[in-house]
């Protein structure tokens, strides 16, 4: 009688323990669960953050690209007219000394119309050589402006380029956490049964 009592016993306390060991089991893959979702939504916030910087640093790109194309057009034109400046200029000169020899071997009424185109050249060269100085010195605070907005281009590049090696990295963890749960910080093996069965 007595065994038969302690067998009736043992019958109704084994339930219980099971019971008591699966809802342990459910509570730790929960857990791990909650802590894997929490660190989702981290690196989820963490990324639309990034990103939006991105999509700001791409706007200020494009107005720097924008800047730096407007100032490479003006010192390409700026180089183009003290081209044509000096080439006048040269062209001038040239024939200012070509009078110059010339008047010399003329006869008296050759020689005042020698002296009269003299006239007008002289002054026409001086005012060449002023626009070339002018040209010259606009050439070469155009070209220093450029370097520097290109300069800040390439800082924006490099920046950006950052942020885009941020996102895939970012990209590859949100991958590797959800195809390989046991890779995070809460590991346990009930959450890791739990995707295998997926």
């Amino acid at each position: 009688m007595r065994r038969w009592f302690f067998f009736m016993a043992s019958l109704l306390l084994l339930p219980a323990g099971a019971v008591s060991q699966t809802g342990s089991t459910d509570s730790q893959t929960l857990q791990a669960l909650l802590a894997e979702v929490r660190l989702l939504r981290q690196e989820l916030r963490i990324t639309t953050i990034v990103s939006q910087r991105a999509q700001i640093l791409i706007y200020r790109v494009q107005a720097q690209q924008t800047v730096v194309t407007r100032l490479s057009q003006r010192a390409e034109n700026e180089r183009s007219r003290l081209s044509q400046v000096q080439s006048e200029q040269k062209g001038v000169t040239s024939a200012i000394k070509r009078l110059e020899d010339l008047r010399f071997s003329q006869s008296e009424s050759a020689r005042k119309q020698t002296e009269e185109q003299l006239s007008q050249l002289k002054p026409r060269a001086e005012r060449l050589g002023t626009e070339e100085q002018e040209s010259l010195a606009r050439k070469v605070e155009i070209e220093e402006e450029l370097r520097l907005e290109q300069a800040k281009l390439a800082q924006l590049h490099d920046e950006l380029d950052r942020i885009d090696k941020a996102l895939e990295q970012s990209a590859r963890t949100l991958a590797s956490t959800l195809n390989n749960p046991s890779n995070t910080p809460c590991r346990n093996p009930g959450r890791a049964s739990l995707y295998s069965r997926d």
